[in-house]
């Protein structure tokens, strides 16, 4: 277990500030829901910030906002989980390749790789601590939440950064649309639940956690436990992967107050999120969130943030309700989340 205590999120909705949870609600009919990006000169020197992506610019600014929140000027720490990294900079990439033979520029080269957002957040705070970076699809910051959650276990460290960062461009959106990943044509994000057609709708987001082994005036909640179930051929056994989970924590499902469901308006795997609610969480409260950043491999970022922020306040807006049940208290909130129904992971988030 750990406490959170400290956020910064970059996302499509209005939560740049930490003081303020989500303050007004962003209305798209889009194709995918894009970052509403701060002012970059100040987080990051303007000389700086020219040579750097779109991606790394987030990724720095959402981790001095965590760092900031938590009241923390040196992580022991920095661990990042994303999916795709700078899909901005290996496009501009391929792009050069294909176009013509010339001398080619090595920064979107070297921005491209995976581990260059840990890295680069090193750069800034001048941080020779251990950082780690983890490319595991839609386990990435879940992967990253254990081994921060291990380093502190282990006593390897006391403050934790730990990122969840991805981004969508046009082309990588058209091309993953030909799987049947993404919604054919643009979709109000409000209204995700009403298209009733395959696919989701695609979003992006730069979200930093403070993990820490101590308690603060800035804590939101406690990280009880994380886990990561992969379903080969059926595998996967909700009936007792899930009771195991709990039991491990010392709870049950008639502990868990509020269910928050990964849901993402894909009429073809969300109804294994039906299935699953139904099944442990029959009469609970029930919430959801990609409505509001939309589906990207570490969307779960968004995710413990809106648990987090629940806990602390504690409210539960409306915007957030997937069923009628308002729940009579806040203590523990269980987010299930799965990819296509291969990926399936838990968090469990405690009041504190």
């Amino acid at each position: 277990m750990a406490y959170i205590n400290g956020i910064g999120l970059i996302s499509p909705q209005k939560t740049v500030d930490p003081t303020e949870f989500l303050p007004e609600i962003m209305e798209y009919t889009s194709d995918y829901l894009k970052c509403i990006e701060p002012a970059y000169r100040t987080y990051i020197d303007p000389i700086q910030s020219r040579r750097m992506s779109r991606l790394i610019k987030m990724g720095i600014a959402s981790a001095k906002i965590s760092l900031a929140d938590a009241g923390c000027s040196m992580p022991d720490a920095i661990i990042t989980g994303t999916g795709l990294g700078s899909v901005e900079d290996t496009e501009k990439i391929l792009g050069d390749l294909s176009s013509e033979e010339r001398f080619l520029n090595p920064t979107p080269f070297i921005q491209s790789t995976y581990n260059t957002i840990s890295s680069q957040v090193a750069i800034q705070l001048k941080c020779h601590n251990y950082n780690s970076t983890y490319v595991h699809r839609t386990f990435s910051f879940e992967s990253g939440l254990i081994d921060g959650m291990m380093q502190i276990e282990e006593e390897m460290a006391r403050n934790v950064l730990i990122g969840a960062i991805d981004e969508m461009t046009m082309n990588h959106l058209q091309i993953t649309r030909r799987i049947g990943q993404w919604k054919m044509e643009p979709v109000n994000n409000l209204a995700l639940l009403e298209t009733k057609s395959p696919g989701a709708l695609p979003g992006e987001g730069a979200a930093f956690f403070v993990l820490g082994t101590e308690k603060r005036s800035s804590t939101y909640a406690e990280l009880k436990d994380v886990a990561t179930c992969i379903n080969l051929n059926g595998s996967f056994r909700p009936e007792v992967v899930l009771p195991e989970f709990l039991a491990k924590n010392e709870l049950s499902p008639n502990d868990i107050d509020l269910v928050i469901l990964g849901v993402n308006g894909d009429c073809k795997y969300d109804q294994v999120y039906t299935h699953f609610a139904n099944q442990f969480f029959p009469g609970k409260a029930q919430a959801w969130y990609k409505h509001l950043c939309g589906e990207y491999h570490t969307a779960t970022g968004f995710g413990l943030y809106v648990a987090a922020n629940i806990l602390r306040r504690p409210v539960y807006p409306v915007v957030l309700h997937l069923n009628q049940v308002v729940p009579g208290k806040l203590r523990n909130i269980l987010i299930y989340n799965q990819f296509r129904d291969v990926n399936h992971s838990f968090m469990l988030v405690q009041g504190c």
